[in-house]
């Protein structure tokens, strides 16, 4: 297996893990210590799916449109983690659905592009690809459920506090 070969698979199951958990974030509830958890590998396998995109090169080695969008994904990815510091929830918001949806539109447009290495390794060896899926799904769904159904810890979360502190009279 080549240099190239690996980047494309450390791409993709990176893109794979965004795409999946990106939408349990946007769609439960927020302001927990799970969705930090999971905010995190999330934008940790965004900066790989952006870095090794740049590292992916078309036939003619040039620079494509998959590049600007790495960089260009980069950089709202960045602004969304920097504004949820800020307490700017909205911007946070509207940058992590941006890079997500880029990043589904760009995985489309990997998946569907006759030529490209998704479609060669479909009609080429179609029993490594959907090994390939089949693992990034079932890693990416025990990461899910491991951060969802793991008990919640006192203290961590502002649901979490007892209705009676200590001390104060019942």
């Amino acid at each position: 297996m080549d240099i190239q070969s690996i980047i494309i698979a450390v791409h993709a199951i990176a893109a794979s893990f965004v795409i999946l958990i990106g939408p349990v974030q946007f769609l439960r509830r927020r302001k927990d210590a799970r969705h930090r958890l999971l905010g995190r590998v999330f934008g940790i396998m965004m900066y790989f799916v952006c870095l090794s995109g740049m590292f992916i090169y078309s036939l003619d080695g040039g620079f494509t449109l998959f590049h600007f969008l790495a960089i260009f994904t980069f950089t709202t990815t960045t602004i969304g983690i920097i504004a949820i510091r800020h307490r700017n929830v909205h911007l946070h918001r509207g940058m992590m659905i941006g890079s997500w949806a880029g990043t589904v539109t760009a995985g489309a447009f990997a998946a569907l592009i006759p030529g490209r290495r998704i479609p060669t390794l479909a009609v080429n060896d179609p029993a490594l690809l959907w090994t390939i899926v089949t693992a990034v799904l079932v890693a990416a769904t025990a990461l899910i459920l491991i951060a969802l159904l793991a008990p919640r810890r006192a203290g961590r979360d502002a649901r979490s506090v007892p209705a009676h502190p200590e001390g104060a009279l019942h």
